[in-house]
């Protein structure tokens, strides 16, 4: 599986960081080393940082890369540490960061990791497995009000409650262990013929996903310190994967691209209200047709690009 692993708009992510011989860039979501391949060998005279939490991704991806070069460093941690991290290193300035966001095809498709509504499993679903909360604590031991609250945040499923309530019922009886046993809970929730467009559990999979790995929580904080540390003319560009993660990623990008509202429409605006970035691209790039062919998964991903200018 992970030999077949596709990496989802790979040639516009790569190409949109402009990368030179002789940069420093820095893969947040190393994952299977798709991406991470890519920049290695273009930065033959620069480095490759990439972060991952997944130690079975970090050891296939460290023996994937040595085959490139030996020019990259792999740090076992969330993005969200990115400028820690770094700076331990003594990187203090980069050329490019690239996140390439939510689950990789490999975990999806490993079926121990619990990820997947459509194969049985412990409920898991941790993409660091050192992780203490995983997807078993979240469905047993969270309160009606809270799952429903996570179900509906997270999942935007207009059956957050009933779903809910069916799962604090199930499991007043007995601990609920496996994917399939949640899976079954979720059907007895949702009314037949809404499950006939798409599968009644993607949603709330999605969810429990989200918020036993903390997912939207670490976007803001992570890119703030990336644009941060980026030089002149560096650029991040983010690949997401649901309207959650991509509004706030816009919105981020909105904001720091913004003319100050004090200062907007004066015919000549001073050097230090203008925003010290700018959008590379107004609209997301979205997969190709020949793409979706190839990868149906990568249907839903949307790539954003910006850079500094000053």
């Amino acid at each position: 599986m992970k030999e077949r692993h596709i990496s989802v708009l790979l040639e516009e992510s790569i190409s949109s960081l402009n990368i030179k011989e002789d940069s420093t860039i820095v893969d947040c979501t190393l994952g299977y080393g798709g991406h991470s391949s890519k920049i290695l060998a273009k930065v033959k005279k620069g480095f490759l940082f990439a972060f991952d939490q997944d130690s079975e991704a970090i050891e296939y991806s460290t023996n994937r890369l040595s085959k490139i070069g030996a020019n990259f460093t792999i740090i076992k941690s969330n993005f969200v540490n990115l400028k820690e991290k770094l700076n331990e290193l003594g990187v203090e300035k980069v050329d490019g960061v690239l996140y390439d966001l939510g689950v990789s095809s490999p975990q999806l498709d490993d079926s121990t990791r619990g990820f997947s509504y459509h194969e049985d499993a412990r409920l898991d679903m941790r993409m660091d497995r050192e992780n203490p909360l995983s997807a078993y604590e979240v469905v047993n031991n969270y309160s009606k009000e809270d799952l429903a609250r996570i179900f509906y945040r997270y999942g935007e499923d207009k059956f957050s409650n009933n779903i809910a309530k069916k799962i604090v019922e199930y499991r007043a009886k007995k601990p609920i262990e496996t994917t399939l046993e949640l899976v079954e809970i979720i059907k007895t929730a949702v009314p037949m013929k809404f499950r006939k467009d798409k599968h009644p559990a993607r949603q709330i999979f999605q969810a429990i996903r989200i918020e036993v790995n903390k997912e939207l929580d670490v976007i803001e904080p992570s890119l703030e310190q990336a644009l941060s540390m980026l030089k002149i003319g560096g650029r991040v560009a983010v690949i997401t994967f649901h309207s959650l993660e991509d509004r706030l990623v816009k919105n981020y990008f909105k904001k720091v691209t913004n003319i100050d509202e004090k200062v907007k429409g004066l015919p000549n605006i001073p050097e230090e209200y203008l925003p010290n970035f700018k959008l590379v691209i107004n609209k997301a790039i979205e997969p190709s047709q020949e793409e979706l062919n190839n990868n149906q998964r990568a249907r839903s991903a949307k790539l954003r690009v910006i850079e500094r200018i000053k």
